[in-house]
């Protein structure tokens, strides 16, 4: 696919080299000359414009892309200025960051494709590191529903899962286990492998190095790690 950022910035231009590496075009788009020169040989192509004036935006080729991702953060009245000559100039697919609740609420009016919350999803993820000293994988479906990957807690170790009770409980439903074991790499190191397990047996008992995938609502999932 091919891919216009505007903004190179931290979230910009990681979001841009890792498209690029995975096969896609991407042209990136950025005021400050630095951003743009630590990319140019990573992507495709590279724009040094102002994207706020419209008559800049106007060199871009908005119609010959798949999607137009709109990257600045920080600047409120820059991303906001953005979206709205995109969305003046008939560009069908646009997606937006936004780094808190009242930049997100202004990007709606504007009925994106998709509002993009980097900052709130990061924060979450290390709230729940924090508090349970695990790593937690989210996926936001909608503003309620995310579906989590997550380190198996200490108290489940040993039960099964027909055992867990966390969707009569907590209105959590568990999609998938992820088994981890013990193996041995190239190097001969002991290294932990997961790999997912639709159809776990029934009398297999979880173990510590065991993730779960469980799809719910947010407050659901928070209500369950202050139960443990």
């Amino acid at each position: 696919m091919k891919y216009i950022i505007i903004g190179l910035g931290n979230y910009g231009s990681v979001l841009a080299e890792e498209l690029s590496v995975l096969g896609h075009e991407v042209i990136g788009v950025d005021m400050n000359e630095h951003h743009v020169d630590v990319l140019k040989d990573k992507i495709a192509t590279s724009f040094i414009i102002d994207a706020t004036d419209e008559q800049s935006l106007g060199v871009l080729p908005l119609r010959n892309v798949d999607v137009v991702i709109v990257a600045i953060g920080e600047n409120f009245g820059a991303s906001v200025r953005v979206v709205a000559l995109l969305k003046s100039r008939g560009v069908k697919h646009i997606y937006a960051r936004a780094v808190d609740d009242v930049h997100k609420s202004v990007l709606e009016a504007f009925n994106l494709d998709s509002i993009l919350t980097p900052e709130k999803e990061a924060a979450r993820n290390l709230a729940h590191f924090l508090d349970l000293h695990v790593h937690v994988v989210s996926f936001r479906v909608d503003e309620d529903h995310y579906v989590m990957k997550f380190r198996l807690p200490s108290c489940f170790i040993g039960y099964k899962v027909s055992d867990l009770s966390l969707e009569a409980e907590f209105n959590i439903k568990i999609i998938a286990l992820v088994k981890g074991g013990k193996v041995f790499n190239g190097l001969g190191i002991s290294i932990v492998e997961h790999r997912v397990d639709n159809h776990s047996e029934e009398d297999y008992e979880l173990a510590e190095e065991d993730q779960l995938v469980c799809y719910g609502f947010y407050k659901s999932f928070l209500d369950f790690w202050k139960a443990l």
